[in-house]
């Protein structure tokens, strides 16, 4: 692990970045195009009076090179979970540990918050991250399909 690696809780001024990185996620998922909210919603979002999503940065040397996002899900089921909706490291940072040191820093979370697990998406050929997930003894679900409406 890099040592010089600082994992921290987002802020407002951190938002401009983490859009930047957004877009580079976007590209590397093949819809870039897909990117429609804009900065203001995204602070907005994050950080008014009710926020809807909670995320950490990593910095190295002042810059931030990934972030890792979440809300919280409820399950009838289960009760609250944290759903992580983005966990990226820019491609030239990657081999670091950042993304193990955001996942950690998730699952500490998650864990204080009493949160009755973690649950997030990854598209079926993203091989390197399936592979990244697979360290933490996940369990895949094959019975499922995505639903959704977009307006």
């Amino acid at each position: 692990m890099n040592t010089n690696i600082t994992i921290r809780k987002a802020t407002a001024a951190d938002c401009s970045r983490m859009m930047e990185l957004v877009n580079e996620l976007a590209v590397y998922e093949r819809a870039p195009q897909e990117v429609t909210v804009s900065l203001e919603h995204f602070i907005q979002s994050g950080f008014s009076a009710n926020p809807v999503w909670w995320a950490f940065v990593a910095e190295e040397a002042g810059a931030i090179q990934g972030f890792a996002l979440y809300y919280i899900r409820y399950s009838t089921w289960k009760g609250q979970r944290m759903y992580l909706e983005d966990i990226l490291v820019t491609e030239s940072a990657r081999g670091k540990g950042i993304g193990t040191l955001l996942m950690n820093a998730l699952i500490e979370e998650a864990k204080e918050r009493k949160f009755a697990g973690l649950t997030w998406q990854v598209l079926n050929w993203n091989e390197p991250a399936i592979n990244f997930y697979k360290k933490y003894d996940t369990l895949f679900d094959e019975e499922w399909t995505n639903g959704m409406i977009n307006f």
